[in-house]
């Protein structure tokens, strides 16, 4: 039996009892450790879950999957996700694998910040699609997600924008040269998307546009959700490009249109209250 075990968002003890007493009884247990991290290492992990982990980089889940499931339909396997194991990042390939090979599986499911971003107040089903903000380099420079934020937004949605993680990623020179060199972690800050979609704002409005999104929009900031030491706050885009987090993992959400309660809600978490004032708020219901 392959199990997907999720972890949850805070620390080892956020995974549900049904996922831990899986955990116990695996031969082999795997922990994902590209698409996110939890505020504990991987020992602390060890130590309260009672056995040792196996670390799958996405090297090893992406193109070394037949390893990983090997002896799954004899003996129980785990693989544990941040998070839940269908959130933020899907392992379906995974679960294709294991049944094209005739190992059955079951999935255990914990919070993910797909559902505990509503922890900021704003309401879950006024989320339109979520968006992916990746690392500029100078060469590259993408603007997709903010032509979805913009489509959300005209529809009177919020948008939740997860962060880049580059763990484990080679420079293009030792890439090309086939050397196994990594860089080190990367985790993207609310600050720098925040710079990045004002960047795409001016770049807009120079080639005749008027963007949907703001230096004024109103934007919620999160870091390490689920943690003891979660935060949480709001104000406009300009305001989230010098709000200080704290470490990783952040998370950025641009705001639609909202409820009455949503926005004292925000009003919370405000880094100036008087960026506020004024805001429309067209939803009633």
């Amino acid at each position: 039996m392959l199990y997907l075990v999720g972890l949850g968002l805070g620390d080892a003890k956020d995974i549900t009892v049904k996922g831990l007493e899986a955990v116990r009884r695996c031969r082999r247990v795997y922990l994902e450790a590209y698409t996110s991290v939890l505020t504990v290492g991987k020992e602390a992990l060890e130590e309260f879950y009672g056995t040792e982990l196996i670390l799958a980089d996405r090297e090893m889940v992406e193109q070394e999957a037949d390893s990983l499931l090997k002896e799954a339909d004899v003996c129980d396997v785990a693989f544990l996700v941040v998070g839940d194991p269908f959130g933020a990042t899907t392992h379906s390939d995974l679960v294709l694998r294991a049944v094209k090979l005739g190992i059955p599986y079951k999935v255990i499911h914990n919070a993910s910040i797909m559902n505990a971003v509503g922890c900021c107040g704003l309401q879950l089903y006024n989320f339109g699609e979520t968006v992916s903000i990746v690392f500029w380099t100078d060469t590259w420079k993408p603007e997709s997600f903010f032509d979805k934020i913009e489509k959300n937004r005209q529809n009177g949605m919020h948008t939740l924008c997860l962060l880049d993680i580059k763990v484990k990623e080679q420079s293009l020179e030792n890439l090309m040269k086939g050397r196994k060199i990594y860089e080190p972690p990367r985790y993207m800050s609310v600050n720098q998307a925040a710079e990045q979609l004002l960047a795409i704002i001016q770049n807009r409005r120079l080639q005749g546009e008027k963007p949907e999104i703001t230096e004024n929009t109103i934007c919620v900031g999160l870091a390490r959700v689920g943690a003891v030491d979660e935060k949480i706050a709001s104000g406009t885009l300009q305001q989230m490009s010098t709000v200080e987090l704290g470490a990783p993992l952040h998370s950025l959400i641009v705001t639609g249109t909202m409820h009455p309660l949503e926005l004292e809600m925000l009003k919370l978490f405000s880094v100036d209250s008087s960026s506020f004032e004024n805001k429309a708020c067209q939803r009633t219901t």
